[in-house]
Order: structure tokens, then sequence, then C-alpha cells
């Protein structure tokens, strides 16, 4: 439960970025900006930004905010502050608030050298694995002998015009979605495709194509391999700041867990079952 508790307060610290603060609309004298706005989406459970919001989307949020500012002002002038409820529920989000703006002060203070970085690194390069890739391209028809066809059209192309014959061809012949495409199928791991397609295709060198039809529940594949990547270990340099994200992540955990601990040894607490 505990381990759960500060995982949340983890997320509630990370959480504490500073917003824009570009002013949207003035209610009565007060700014709204787009962090007031950002704050009302991300209370709503949104995961894109105003920005990335439509135009008219944008409008109704804003025209959203601006109630809220009305409403609330009605409140305050309404003497709801002076009330029970309003004083018990203001003292709690005072602690809530000490301790966000508490935790986010220890998570600043800790600090993680690339030394460190490059020993997790070292001692889990398993972790950081590249899998063996290509990048292909293939034409799919419904036939073996449209297959064979093709095949026969580029055993007669020279090989420097053979990427640009084999695009021709998917265009004009492909059944499949990525015709549109010369049959470009991306770069892709073995497991990403069915086995007999992958098969043929890791098989392949770049530059090659296969010479005999390639049978899957799809139909009849030809396939051509523009580059094949070998399986690599990710270099430290693109990984670096990720582990040391984490390290710094595992190191907060681990002091706040200790602090926390610490207070329950002094404190005197009684559990009602």
């Amino acid at each position: 439960m505990k381990k759960v508790l500060i995982a949340c307060m983890g997320a509630a610290v990370l959480a504490l970025a500073a917003p824009s603060s570009e002013v949207l609309a003035v209610v009565n004298g007060h700014k709204i900006t787009e962090a007031d706005v950002q704050n009302v989406l991300n209370a709503m459970g949104a995961r894109a930004s105003f920005t990335q919001l439509p135009k008219d989307v944008q409008k109704k949020v804003l025209d959203q905010v601006v109630q809220q500012e009305l409403l609330q002002e009605h409140a305050i002038k309404s003497g709801i502050e002076r009330t029970k409820e309003y004083k018990e529920a203001l003292a709690k989000l005072k602690k809530k608030l000490a301790l966000d703006i508490w935790m986010k002060k220890q998570l600043d203070s800790i600090k993680v050298s690339d030394a460190e970085a490059k020993k997790v690194y070292n001692e889990h390069k398993s972790a950081f694995k590249r899998p063996e890739t290509v990048h292909a391209r293939h034409i799919l028809v419904k036939t073996e002998a449209e297959a064979k066809q093709i095949i026969a059209e580029l055993n007669k192309t020279p090989k420097s015009k053979l990427k640009e014959k084999f695009i021709e061809l998917a265009k004009s012949k492909s059944t499949g979605p990525s015709a549109v495409r010369g049959g470009d199928l991306g770069t892709f791991g073995r497991k990403q495709m069915v086995k007999p397609f992958s098969d043929a295709a890791f098989t392949l060198k770049a530059g090659q194509y296969t010479r005999q039809p390639v049978h899957t529940q799809f139909g009849y594949h030809v396939i051509y391999v523009e580059e094949k990547h070998p399986a690599q270990t990710v270099p430290f340099g693109e990984v670096k700041d990720r582990i040391k994200q984490n390290l710094k992540m595992e190191k907060f955990k681990e002091k706040v867990q200790k602090i926390a601990k610490q207070l329950e040894a002094k404190a005197k607490i009684k559990y009602n079952q």
C-alpha cells in the first residue's frame, strides 16, 4: 500500500510543471490563462493540450472556464468562506498542497550522475537490445501464377532499376493496402509479421527479392528488402536520460519511504479495527 501511495505522490510531483501563462480571457478584472484552462482539461481527464484542440472546441472549453470563474466569484460573495464546511475543506486542501510542494522539493534535491546511469546500463545491457529488423516492400496477389509472373518481370530488370520496377509493379498489381505506397511496409521485426513472410524477408539481403512466391493466409507475396539492420545494443547516449529519470524516481521513492518509516516510529498511531 505504501509503494502505491508513494508512486501516486511521485506522479503528483511530476505534474507540478510550469504551464503557459498566456492570457486567454479577463473576467471582471481576473485573468484566465492557458494554464487555468489546461487544469480544467486535466481534471476532465483529457489527454490533449488546449493548443491541440480544434478552434471551436477551444472556444467551448474557454467558455466553461469563464462560467466557472463567474460561479466562483458568486460563491465567495455569498459568504461561503465563513461556513464550517468551507473551513474544513480548506484545511484538507492546505495539507495536500503542502505535501505536493514538499514532495517536489524532495524530488528536485535528488541528483543522478552519468556514472550511475552508465553503471546501470552496463549491468543490464540485455534490456537495451534492439532486435534485428528489415525495411521491406511486398506485392500481394491472389494466385501463385500471378506472383511467378511478377518475379519473371523482376528477373529481367537490371539491378540498378530493380527498386523502381518493384514499386511500379506494387502500385499496379498488388491487392494489399500498401500498394499506394509502392508496397512499402516500413521497418519491422521478425515477430511483427506472419512466420512464412518473416522467414522469407529475413533470409534476403538488402536489394534482393524472393525468387519464389511466399504463401500466407493473405495470398501470395513477392518481397523486396530495402534495408537490413542486425540486432544491436542501443547506445548509452540514446537511453542515458531515461535511465537517469528512472534512477531519480527510485531514489525519490526510497527517500520518502525512509522518512515515512522514521515518522511512523516516532508517532502515536492507533488503528480501529
